[in-house]
């Protein structure tokens, strides 16, 4: 409990001994008063300022201004046990309602407890611990066994294991050794490490997921906005309504003046909004929180609503439902030998770092003589071209052979497909294969289960290696050879083809599909640990690049909407029975306080129940 909580709390309990003792004290005329305007004060004076100053600033009607105009009213019509008591289950409410707030908080930062303290610089002195933002890049740290790593860098001394539960979710260790590039916010379990930075602290991978947990609440969601437009006008037709209450029938001779007046500020308290405007934020709050501990970080409440109405999931392949790992698989040379289609090949992409590119050099298995290589260039969805001793090298797909000029056949074994032609011959080709990540046809399947009525893949690979991870995984539909702009035009088509309340979600990498992850409803990134690109470029991070962690969004989505439903439906309920009740006298002050203070409890331990996710990964 914060300081501010326990001087709230000790003002509820002089309070509520004062209103207890109250009803034994032999208390009469301005010694009454006296009395009751003492607790009044301890206990409602912040209340009576918030109204005066937010008034001062142009802003009357909120619950603040509700709930004094209901208590000073109260105290002229000498009901004065009543107004305290209103004040009192006010504030207790106040109190269990910022509690309820604090846990969820406390909450999220022990799930995203990563921000480092400090980091340990070697001096003459020994080990020194500085501010991880004094840290320059280029400076070597120190990370000792059980240490949280403080900033993004390379391993240039040591092995150990590394915990990134607090960044994925998962508890399996990640082994590194000296090469090994580590991220921030992980914690080193056993050996001692020294790392070379290659980030400053504001720019590491801890730095820019805390940013985005901090800011998730701007971006509101629908419900939000309605809360937010319906207090705007709910609460000053209430203040109308009350005094239309309070004059009206005693003018047309209905009943005594201070019998409706009463009804008015009974009629005020019951009108306070404190249960939407708080349970709603806090709902969305939670699931943010929850779904963060599995990984998924969500960039703002309006993104996990939208979540919950996704129809159609449209997903790259290469890194997002395959490995991203490939592995030559076949060469085929038309008249030379197998070695020298492999040299020419990974001669010519030797300057890409492309995964295509890598597995061509790995299969040459020898140091690149960059020195044989000149004039490359790279053609965006083609392939590249370049002199490769002398002789122009084109490497790439059945685009980039019309290109050329070059008559080629295809292949028939499935996968990626480079073809390689020498000064205008077609020398042949290479197969590369990429293996689905194990949890890809998992994906696909729940996400059907969820109510997504339609799964896409878009690739640049050719027909044959995109339909065989298509079939593979259960996808409903392949599209394959597309460039960049041809997947932009693709979900563009898709975007007209939903209903218009459903939303399409794109998965990508987050550095290629950029493009496409700005242009869906939703766009959703292979996080992967340490990919700046994806945490910038996504609305929905997957830090753990698994595809299985969409249906898991998807669920927290579903039940925290289901949360902010029940406790809209249920509030207004509530608020509009107990108000017609006061307005014609049958509810009273206690019943003002249940309708006000009791709903705004119920409602928060609702939306509390969005922050336990502990079902919804099964």
């Amino acid at each position: 409990m914060s300081k501010k909580q326990k001087k709230m709390l000790a003002r509820i309990l002089v309070t509520a001994a004062l209103f207890a003792l109250g009803f034994f004290l032999p208390l009469t005329g301005w010694a009454q008063l006296l009395y009751y305007l003492a607790a009044y004060a301890v206990i409602g004076w912040d209340i009576l300022w918030k109204a005066a100053r937010n008034i001062a600033h142009g802003q009357v009607f909120d619950e603040n201004f509700l709930m004094a105009l209901a208590t000073v009213g109260a105290l002229f019509l000498r009901q004065y046990p009543e107004a305290v008591e209103v004040m009192l289950f006010y504030q207790i409410g106040e109190l269990f309602q910022g509690y309820a707030v604090g846990r969820s908080r406390q909450s999220i930062t022990a799930l995203m407890d990563i921000r480092p303290d400090y980091a340990n610089i070697e001096t003459e002195g020994g080990l020194e611990q500085v501010d991880p933002d004094d840290v320059a890049v280029g400076d070597t740290i120190v990370v000792k066994a059980g240490e949280r790593i403080p900033l993004d860098g390379v391993v240039i001394e040591g092995t150990s294991s590394l915990n990134t539960a607090a960044l994925t979710g998962e508890s399996l260790p990640r082994a590194v050794q000296p090469g090994s590039d580590v991220i921030s916010g992980c914690v080193n379990e056993s050996g001692l490490l020294r790392v070379r930075v290659t980030k400053e602290f504001g720019e590491s991978t801890v730095s820019k997921i805390l940013d985005l947990v901090e800011n998730s609440s701007e971006k509101k969601a629908k419900a939000e906005n309605f809360i937010t437009r319906f207090a705007r006008y709910y609460t000053p037709a209430v203040v109308i309504g009350a005094l239309v209450l309070a004059f009206l029938p005693p003018l047309i001779g209905l009943g005594a003046f201070s019998v409706w007046v009463e009804r008015a500020l009974t009629f005020l308290v019951i009108s306070c909004p404190c249960a939407l405007v708080i349970s709603v934020p806090l709902s969305f709050f939670g699931g943010i929180g929850g779904a963060s501990r599995y990984g998924i970080l969500v960039k703002g409440s309006n993104y996990l609503e939208a979540l919950a109405q996704t129809e159609i999931a449209v997903f790259d392949k290469t890194g997002t439902l395959t490995k991203g790992v490939f592995c030559v698989t076949g060469v085929h040379p038309e008249d030379g030998t197998q070695e020298q289609l492999v040299e020419w090949a990974a001669l010519a992409e030797s300057f890409s770092d492309h995964p295509i590119s890598r597995s061509l050099r790995e299969a040459y298995g020898k140091a690149v003589d960059h020195a044989r290589v000149s004039d490359v260039q790279e053609i965006p969805g083609h392939g590249v071209s370049a002199l490769v001793d002398g002789k122009k090298v084109w490497a790439g797909n059945g685009r980039l052979m019309d290109k050329a000029g070059v008559a080629w056949h295809d292949c028939h074994i499935p996968g990626t497909i480079v073809h390689v032609a020498v000064d205008g011959l077609y020398e042949g080709h290479i197969v590369i294969a990429d293996e689905a990540k194990p949890d890809a046809a998992k994906a696909i399947a729940e996400l059907k289960r969820q109510g997504v009525r339609r799964t896409v893949m878009l690739t640049g690979d050719a027909k044959e290696a995109g339909e065989s991870v298509a079939k593979q995984l259960g996808l409903d539909e392949v599209h394959t050879g597309l460039l960049p702009a041809d997947k932009v035009e693709r979900v563009e088509r898709l975007l007209r083809e939903k209903s218009a309340k459903g939303k399409l979600a794109f998965v990508g990498d987050g550095i290629n599909d950029a493009p496409v992850l700005s242009r869906a409803d939703i766009g959703i990134a292979m996080g992967g640990l340490g990919s700046d690109a994806a945490i910038e470029a996504a609305d929905v991070v997957l830090m753990d690049d698994q595809p299985s962690k969409i249906a898991v969004a998807m669920r927290i989505s579903k039940k925290t909407l289901g949360i902010v439903h029940q406790n809209i439906v249920f509030s207004l309920a509530v608020k509009g029975v107990t108000l017609l009740l006061g307005a014609i006298g049958i509810a009273n002050m206690q019943a003002a306080i249940f309708a006000d203070v009791g709903v705004m409890v119920l409602a928060v331990l609702n939306a509390t129940r969005a922050l336990n996710t502990k079902d919804i990964a099964g």
